[in-house]
């Protein structure tokens, strides 16, 4: 696919979101560690801490997506956003220069950080995906490859952050995490010198009109005539279809997004990170899943296109039924690696490689075209708002997955369990993930001919 075939506009989205996602990356591949080892948490209260940090991060965006097609517009509340995200890193900075000398100031500024990072995200977050939805006319057969492209742009920043933020953070000295923090704050810089310096120029239509400014006072009054009135039967079903899709996706994202906690601490603990006389630092883990985001996304983007041509390409709702069946597929092979492991036994890092290949598959086949199935299936006047939705089940997600990271088995400790399943081992830990996602995943596959009639022609 020809960087001719997309316009510009959609690269300073790429970049901008890129070096965001390094920022928000960077941070998280080393904020469990920071908190166990610095701040010496428990893994289950950093556990907790992580999923309501991560939980609120994806449920602001429901509140700045409405601020921004009311009041704001996109651009303002990216601005605003990206502004709240960098003083949110660098508290984190500070928070971990002082952990030391001062625990309970270093602990405040931590959860100040947080909460610029939280507030900050919301706004930034759905805003930029829907501007990628603008750049195109209605009915454009571009936009599920765009999200594709746009989606490697996320991954690049999250394949640079855990290297960058790993190397400088996790060294196995607790003082130097605030240099993680630190190259993080200045990742969201860099994403926020980029926006303010193109966005005029690259950010238009087709036609060539800006797109994401502020709703005018008039656009604002026709608005609300609009909201008030009933939606049309056509809105409703699709709005539906988005609201299910929702659903499914809080299964996914709870399993994936164990990647943060469960799974660092298993790369930490269980697996054998020797290599040529070097010892992988845990963080390090958390850049497969976006190396291969970036080597296997234009393949994807080139392969929806094709099918699409052909006539032959899967309704979204299959696609994304195949992504949980991916997620699935890692949980299954990892679980198979640790069966009858004994505790402190460790396994080749093959292991947890190949889980975040097929979680890789399993995120192209759902998370590009979930974004890219909420722009086509929402009224655009409420674009910004079912985006926040979207967001909103990912908020669901990565509060679920932190209490499933709580579940992970300690030696020595009573095996946890959930609705009667007991956790006795991490093979008994990984199978509840193989079981949540792969039955969500037969249960979207049966309804996906439902659903594709409730889209009427628009996924």
């Amino acid at each position: 696919m020809s960087s001719a075939s997309h316009p510009r506009g959609l690269y300073l989205l790429f970049a901008t979101e890129m070096w965001e996602r390094f920022s928000y990356y960077g941070m998280r591949a080393i904020f469990v560690l920071y908190m166990v080892k610095a701040l010496m948490f428990d893994k289950a209260r950093a556990a907790d801490i992580y999923g309501t940090y991560t939980g609120l991060v994806y449920l602001t965006p429901l509140i700045g997506g409405y601020i921004a097609d009311r009041y704001w517009g996109n651009r303002r509340a990216i601005l605003g956003g990206g502004v709240l995200m960098a003083l949110g890193q660098f508290l984190l900075f500070f928070s971990a220069t002082l952990y030391h000398d001062a625990a309970a100031t270093s602990v405040m500024l931590m959860y100040a950080g947080l909460t610029g990072l939280i507030i900050g995200n919301g706004l930034f977050k759905p805003n930029i995906s829907s501007m990628v939805g603008q750049l195109y006319p209605a009915g454009d057969k571009r936009v599920d490859s765009a999200f594709t492209l746009f989606y490697m742009g996320i991954n690049m920043g999250a394949l640079l952050a855990p290297l960058v933020c790993g190397t400088l953070g996790d060294t196995g000295d607790p003082a130097d995490f605030r240099w993680g923090f630190l190259a993080a704050g200045f990742g969201m810089l860099v994403s926020l010198a980029l926006f303010t310096l193109l966005k005029n120029r690259l950010l238009v239509t087709p036609e060539g009109a800006p797109i994401g400014m502020p709703p005018s006072h008039a656009a604002n009054r026709a608005a609300q005539g609009r909201n008030s009135g009933p939606l049309t039967q056509e809105e409703i079903s699709r709005l539906a279809v988005i609201f299910i899709i929702s659903g499914f996706v809080i299964f996914f994202w709870a399993a994936f997004e164990q990647a943060g906690a469960s799974l660092t601490f298993f790369a930490e603990e269980q697996t054998d990170r020797s290599l040529l006389g070097w010892t992988v630092p845990a963080s390090f883990f958390q850049s497969i899943n976006p190396v291969a985001i970036v080597l296997f996304a234009p393949a994807f983007a080139w392969l929806w296109s094709r099918l699409g041509r052909a006539g032959r390409e899967p309704a979204s709702p299959v696609k994304m039924a195949l992504g949980l069946f991916f997620l699935a597929l890692g949980y299954l092979v990892i679980a198979f690696g640790v069966n009858g492991l004994e505790p402190g036994v460790k396994v080749s890092m093959l292991w947890l490689t190949g889980l975040y290949l097929l979680h890789t598959f399993g995120e192209l086949c759902l998370s590009p075209i979930g974004l890219s199935l909420v722009v086509k299936l929402s009224p655009a006047r409420f674009t910004g708002l079912m985006m926040g939705v979207w967001f909103l089940s990912q908020a669901a997600a990565n509060k679920f997955a932190g209490m499933l990271s709580e579940l992970y088995p300690e030696p020595h400790l009573p095996a946890p369990s959930l609705l009667g399943y007991s956790i006795h081992n991490l093979h008994d830990f990984f199978m509840l993930f193989v079981f949540m996602a792969g039955a969500a995943s037969l249960v979207l596959f049966l309804l996906s001919a439902q659903l594709r009639r409730m889209m009427q022609g628009a996924g």
